[in-house]
């Protein structure tokens, strides 16, 4: 069995800081006592203070301001959106996809280069021949690959980097689907939606980019849902 070890004195003056952000005794936005107020307050020394103050700022619940002191800016730690996400049901995960593309395709009609046009119609036209011929495995990927060159049209980093970090979960939750639906999660209707995709962004319409989007994305939404006939 495994010795119990004695926190370090910064990790217990963190808790003490923490356990009074949490009971709302230091609310957001409250201003922590200085430096040698605090380290007396606990029975620690001023280094042990910094650290404790450093380890809170790392977790988003601290803010050091420059020449005005520290401030509390949550209340409990933040968790990481690696985190989030795998903690995440995938209907959560698909709703945070159609907040996402929604937008990148209304910004994709309104920004996209030649360039992005023809990217997008290349790997359609690849999607087209996986309908019928590819393994599973490879015409989700395709379908992804589609859909992440909307995003890319959009020349937004940040939408960019959203639907690359939900991708692994929806990749394989999109692999189970299609292994059990059959030829029906190939329908042919399914690809006229993304060619309706890129013809608004080619037609430079972004309402019809961003509805045509979201209809797409709601019906794989609905069919991926627990309780939703397939």
């Amino acid at each position: 069995m495994a010795k119990l070890q004695r926190l370090p004195l910064a990790r217990q003056a963190a808790e003490v800081i923490l356990s009074r952000t949490t009971s709302g005794e230091w609310p957001p936005g409250h201003r922590l006592p200085g430096e040698a107020a605090l380290a007396a307050e606990l029975g620690v020394g001023r280094s042990t203070v910094r650290e404790a103050i450093r380890e809170l700022a790392g977790q988003g619940v601290l803010q050091t301001r420059q020449g005005a002191g520290v401030f509390v800016i949550a209340a409990e730690p933040v968790e990481d959106w690696e985190t989030v996400l795998r903690r995440a049901e995938i209907v959560d995960i698909l709703e945070g996809r159609i907040a996402v593309e929604t937008e990148s395709a209304h910004r994709a009609a309104e920004r996209r280069t030649p360039h992005d046009l023809e990217a997008m119609r290349d790997v359609l036209a690849r999607r087209a021949h996986a309908v019928s011929d590819a393994p599973d495995v490879d015409y989700v990927d395709i379908d992804l690959e589609f859909h992440r060159s909307v995003v890319a049209a959009a020349h937004n980093p940040v939408l960019a980097e959203l639907f690359d970090s939900f991708r692994p979960r929806v990749r394989q939750a999109m692999i189970d689907m299609v292994g059990l639906a059959g030829p029906a999660a190939r329908s042919r209707h399914d690809h006229d939606a993304h060619t309706d995709i890129v013809d608004a962004i080619r037609d430079r319409d972004p309402e019809r980019a961003a509805a045509v989007s979201r209809a797409h994305l709601v019906g794989i939404h609905r069919r991926m849902s627990p309780g939703t006939p397939r």
